[in-house]
């Protein structure tokens, strides 16, 4: 169970008409998404507020969101050499999802950086691709110097990979 905190531009989309919030369960915490007006199609930008993995999927069809994320998540995770049964909770725990405002400016940032990049990508590539590209971004993670890190190496230690710099609490 995660909460999915929409911008507001994707909100309007969706057309939700109640929000709401629930407490994670995921190892990803909640996501934040976006929808962005590319070029050939339309594309929502999600990033995890605690790793900021970014997932990349079609803006189609804006009832199955939710689990094209997930589905999404876990072919990110795959490759980046997250054990099986680990993604398989994880998509577990993604079924259910409340749709929200979003709530960390710091996760927006990061998104509105990803945005820019994705102006430049390759577009032979999948978003798949895309995405794992995005990961291996450096974002500011802390407020004190050297407090950067990788979305890509974040999500390994989140899931008990590979211990780094960052410290993050696996699940």
């Amino acid at each position: 169970m995660f909460t999915l905190r929409c911008t507001s531009r994707l909100l309007k989309r969706l057309g939700v008409g109640e929000l709401g919030e629930v407490t994670p369960t995921t190892c990803l915490g909640d996501w934040y998404a976006n929808l962005l007006l590319a070029r050939p199609q339309q594309l929502i930008l999600a990033v995890s507020e605690l790793t900021l993995l970014p997932v990349v999927i079609p803006a189609r069809d804006s009832s199955s969101i939710v689990p094209r994320l997930a589905a999404a998540a876990g072919a990110i995770l795959h490759a980046l050499g997250v054990p099986d049964d680990a993604i398989r909770d994880e998509r577990g725990q993604m079924v259910e999802a409340a749709i929200g405002k979003t709530a960390n400016r710091r996760v927006l940032a990061i998104m509105n950086e990803f945005a820019f990049a994705l102006r430049h990508r390759d577009e032979a590539k999948s978003l798949v691709d895309v995405a794992l590209w995005l990961a291996e971004t450096p974002c500011k993670i802390r407020s004190e110097p050297g407090g950067y890190g990788f979305p890509d190496k974040m999500t390994r230690e989140a899931f008990g990979g590979r211990r780094g710099r960052v410290k993050i609490q696996p699940c």
